[in-house]
């Protein structure tokens, strides 16, 4: 699966309720949403990659991903284990003027969308009970809506969460302790690291590995087996990742881009921009504004 941001320019809310998903029919990579997401885990063991750190997998977590975050969750199917999740993907724009009623509510909502968070996860919630709730009426609600009621509805489910969110998040006394049990995503946290100082630059998968002290064929089997796709194809999904970023936040033009992110050659940029993305940076761009 390539980096896809969700089409929520259209859709004002992507929904759903205790999705399930057995004998690895999950295989999820690198890539963000042009969106908050919310993403509450009912079932579920493995390893979450985000900020370039990894952070166990477990039940009755709530990860919070702000829009163009990059983030990645490697999942353990093994004794017949279920990932089993309710998620909320949202443009927080689109539902701004909805919290203004409640100053400090409001001030935390901002905050999720472009504040520079500790952490991107809260474990041990006291009350799982109301978030469960809350996505099960909504997922009961949402067939019975029509599109004049949708906007409204989805606001104060929206208000609702985040204020259970607001509540959970003043109760977290510190930074969840990244996963370094095992010593592998430790050093897959040092690639990703290495690769988010140098992506702009020409790539050697032979200076990486001279740099971090590894044989390359070490360094390229460790990283395909903690995160599910190769060097390269993360190499590409961060340039990607940052070329939309830019053509939704800036004007420069797209050659300046495609030089920003390490690629010198327009045209090649253009056709690898749409091969992942489905269009070019061009439509890209028109689409969004």
């Amino acid at each position: 699966m390539s980096l896809l941001a969700h089409g929520l320019i259209h859709t004002p809310l992507h929904f759903a309720y205790k999705r399930k998903s057995v004998n690895y029919e999950h295989k999820e990579t690198f890539h963000s949403h042009l969106g908050i997401e919310i993403l509450y885990i009912h079932q579920g063991r493995g390893t979450m990659i985000v900020n370039n750190n990894s952070y166990a997998i477990k039940p009755g977590m709530l990860c919070i991903f702000q829009p163009y975050q990059l983030h990645h969750l490697q999942l353990e199917y093994d004794d017949n284990q279920c990932f089993e999740r309710s998620l909320a993907i949202f443009e927080p724009t689109m539902f701004d003027a909805h919290f203004e009623p409640w100053p400090a509510l409001h001030a935390f909502y901002n905050y999720i969308n472009v504040g520079k968070l500790p952490y991107p996860c809260l474990y041990e919630l006291d009350d799982t009970g109301m978030l469960d709730q809350l996505f099960r009426n909504m997922h009961e609600l949402i067939p019975t809506l029509s599109e004049s009621d949708k906007r409204e509805e989805i606001s104060l489910f929206l208000v609702g969460l985040f204020r259970a969110i607001k509540q959970a998040w003043g109760k977290q006394s510190e930074q969840p302790t990244a996963d370094h049990g095992r010593r592998r995503n430790y050093q897959v946290e040092h690639i990703l690291s290495w690769i988010e100082a140098n992506y702009k630059q020409p790539f050697r998968l032979d200076d990486m590995a001279g740099a971090l002290h590894l044989s390359s064929y070490h360094l390229s089997h460790l990283f395909k087996e903690a995160t599910g796709v190769s060097i390269t194809e993360y190499l590409i999904t961060r340039r990607i990742h940052q070329a939309v970023l830019l053509l939704t936040t800036t004007n420069k033009p797209i050659s300046w881009i495609a030089e920003e992110i390490g690629l010198t050659n327009n045209s090649y940029f253009c056709k690898l921009f749409k091969t992942h993305m489905g269009i070019t940076p061009h439509q890209y761009r028109k689409k969004w504004a």
